[in-house]
């Protein structure tokens, strides 16, 4: 049986594996992630490229099906600024918090710009742009 303190503690130990692993091999770091965007250095692309690979193989023995349905119309949008804040700040959501964690404290720059982009795309959704969220639940 599930409780909440088994997948509360599942989540911790997952997030510091992740946390540990990322670090170690220098996924973490500002320089890497540039060096992936600017196309100077494939390691990490491909790294990327790898997990898809596995994950399409863990889903097809699942045998995981998903019905492909309608296209959000936020996805396009929300891709372009996420890979874009990506790109200027060196991270994803989970990025900055392995930086500061590991002492890279400019990060948290990064992270309360991640706050401030999700209230600002909850109020500009709801204020101009009242879209389905689907399954975002924004």
């Amino acid at each position: 049986m599930r409780t909440r303190g088994a997948i509360l503690l599942a989540n911790i130990l997952t997030g510091l594996a992740l946390g540990f692993t990322v670090t170690n091999i220098g996924f973490g770091d500002y320089a890497e992630l540039n060096r992936m965007f600017t196309f100077q250095d494939l390691r990490m692309f491909l790294a990327f490229a790898g997990a898809v690979v596995i994950i399409v193989c863990v889903f097809a023995l699942l045998r995981v099906r998903r019905t492909p349905g309608r296209i959000h119309a936020g996805v396009i949008p929300g891709a372009v600024l996420f890979g874009t804040g990506w790109a200027i700040s060196g991270g994803c959501p989970a990025i900055p918090i392995i930086q500061v964690a590991s002492g890279y404290l400019p990060a948290v720059v990064t992270i309360l710009g991640i706050a401030l982009g999700m209230r600002l795309c909850r109020w500009a959704g709801s204020r101009y742009f009242p879209l389905d969220s689907g399954s975002c639940g924004m």
